[in-house]
């Protein structure tokens, strides 16, 4: 009951805020708030854990201020603040941080292909901006979708049929012992530890054979979820041909069909591919790091984030022209 009124609550939200507001797509930015909110929480969280080293604060800013304080070793101190197990510490904020403006700083390259009007001589201005992320946030939501499904059916399966040999090779599960971790279950073996990020970075050295293969499957899920789909997306490049062609739009010096042929299918699969690539190995690298909120997390919330600051940006220039061109008549 808990589920099904949480999720009519967030299917009204979006509608008010999509239709009512104009604001895109909100699930989006319900999905962006949650992983915020996980971030802001493990860093500032008051709540204290019992751990073998005595009480601590979940926070990592807040511990450090705490283990500082009281630990008469102040350089064993700042240690754990910044090495704790079992619990968010600096290194991970610092790597998070690391990871958010690695993303922010890959957004912004993309390809600007120059287009003008059919009717219009020369040159006119217009560009049509192929990104290095050309698919956005859709490569690793559907990878995560799927791991996610996975998980779901293999644990339920283990539960019901622990001893099964097939059940095994799809999954061993365990649940830790953490105070901190209470109830959360961690595959061990099988296809899902397998296709499990490693925690930390001494587990990606640990165990190679698990880190080749959780590499080849997110590297290769993710190019494989991009490219396939812009061709059911309809920005594949005979879609974008279509639509310029449409509009009257064409690129200066190519006409007909070698807009598609030499211009789009230049760029466009190619970023598809690259874009999905790149960004399942910031997934890997951020959970290499132990980055708080996991690289999938850090990367579907700074996608959505910039994707509304491209929003309200736009929409102020085009308000900023809109008032300029007003006052000169």
């Amino acid at each position: 009951m808990q589920l099904f009124f949480a999720s009519i609550l967030v299917l009204v939200w979006d509608e008010l805020l999509s239709k009512g507001y104009g604001l895109g797509s909100a699930i989006s930015l319900f999905i962006a708030t949650n992983i915020c909110e996980t971030i802001i929480w493990k860093s500032f969280s008051p709540t204290t854990i019992s751990t073998a080293s005595g009480t601590q604060f979940e926070g990592a800013v807040i511990a450090l201020f705490h283990l500082l304080i009281s630990r008469n070793d102040k350089v064993r101190g700042l240690k754990e603040a910044f090495y704790r197990k079992n619990l968010p510490n600096l290194s991970n904020l610092i790597a998070t941080i690391i990871i958010f403006a690695v993303v922010i700083f890959l957004q912004g390259f993309r390809v600007d292909i120059p287009i003008k009007h059919k009717k219009v001589s020369g040159h006119s201005g217009n560009t049509y901006p192929i990104k290095l992320f050309y698919t956005s946030n859709i490569p690793i939501i559907l990878q995560s979708a799927l791991v996610s499904n996975f998980y779901f059916i293999s644990q339920i399966l283990y539960k019901r049929f622990p001893g099964n040999p097939l059940i095994q090779l799809i999954g061993t599960w365990r649940e830790l012992e953490s105070t901190y971790y209470s109830g959360q279950s961690v595959p061990v073996a099988g296809i899902a530890y397998y296709i499990s990020p490693p925690t930390n970075l001494t587990e990606f050295f640990m165990d190679p054979f698990h880190t080749i293969i959780y590499l080849v499957f997110i590297l290769g899920s993710c190019a494989l979820f991009s490219k396939t789909w812009i061709e059911v997306s309809g920005s594949s490049t005979k879609d974008v041909a279509k639509q310029l062609n449409d509009q009257s739009m064409e690129v200066p010096g190519i006409r007909g069909d070698k807009l598609e042929k030499v211009i789009l299918k230049r760029y466009i699969p190619i970023a598809a591919a690259f874009g999905g690539l790149c960004i399942g190995a910031l997934s890997v690298f951020a959970d290499m790091l132990g980055a708080i909120g996991s690289g999938t997390g850090i990367l579907l919330a700074v996608t959505i984030i910039y994707q509304y600051f491209e929003i309200f940006a736009k929409e102020q220039a085009e308000g900023f022209s809109l008032f300029f061109f007003k006052m000169k008549i």
